[in-house]
């Protein structure tokens, strides 16, 4: 079984439902949307999209122009402060997927300045930092309504993203699900297993759907495999009961 929910875009997913077939794997469809949030990041994951239509097509596309203005204002920051880029070096090192943070990471590592990725968001990209500029993102009331209409379900991508204290996430959680959430990704690999394990329960309680995800992100992300979560476990078939197209009929 395979899901493919890259950030505001679906451009893969076709791809990806393809090679499935050929290979015999179960195909989820998805993407993962930024939604408005302080003081953390809220991602949430659309799973097991059937009934694709223009006006969530459209909203994904203007998500995708704010994150190239994002780029954009970036390199801005990099130049003014001693830091000379273009744009088309920053594409070139993207290999014809869509431009990020650690596109801007890798360059930084070139450049000498940093001597990893992770370094280059510590010191530079991640919230707070010299090069750091907000993405664009969906209010959670506007990306709900639109996942529910392409018949997917609305999963809270790694919740301990949020920022929210331990004694505060059950009822922040409880208020998204009375929103219309309908699961939480209790485990990801950069995770504590013990804190997956207590996200699980937390899911349970609230009769959410409980998945997990390996956030596998190719060659750039060597830490992390297919099929492997917090403390390299095995992800098994029942995190994906409840998701549309997951079972064992066909996805198509």
């Amino acid at each position: 079984m395979l899901a493919l929910t890259d950030h505001d875009t679906i451009a893969g997913l076709s791809e990806a439902r393809r090679r499935s077939e050929e290979l015999g794997i179960r195909f989820i469809p998805g993407v993962e949307i930024e939604i408005a949030w302080e003081p953390g990041e809220f991602h949430l994951l659309a799973l097991g999209l059937t009934k694709l239509n223009d006006e969530f097509q459209e909203a994904l596309a203007n998500l995708a122009q704010m994150r190239e203005d994002r780029n954009l204002k970036i390199l801005d920051q990099m130049k003014e402060l001693g830091v000379e880029a273009d744009y088309g070096e920053i594409q070139k090192l993207a290999e014809g997927k869509v431009v990020g943070r650690p596109h801007f990471a890798t360059l930084l590592v070139q450049r000498g300045i940093v001597k990893n990725r992770q370094q280059a968001f510590s010191r530079y990209l991640a919230k707070g930092k010299p090069f750091y500029a907000p993405k664009g993102a969906l209010e959670l009331s506007e990306a709900l309504r639109l996942i529910k209409a392409t018949g997917a379900v609305a999963v809270l991508a790694h919740p301990l993203s949020l920022y929210v204290a331990w004694g505060k996430l059950p009822q922040v959680v409880e208020e998204l699900k009375s929103q219309g959430l309908d699961g939480l990704e209790a485990w990801h690999p950069t995770a504590k297993v013990r804190n997956c394990q207590r996200l699980e329960l937390l899911g349970k309680s609230l009769g959410l759907l409980v998945t997990a995800g390996s956030d596998f992100h190719g060659a750039s992300r060597p830490d992390r495999r297919l099929g492997r979560t917090a403390g390299d476990r095995e992800i098994e078939d029942r995190y994906a009961e409840g998701i549309p197209g997951s079972s064992t009929e066909s996805t198509s």
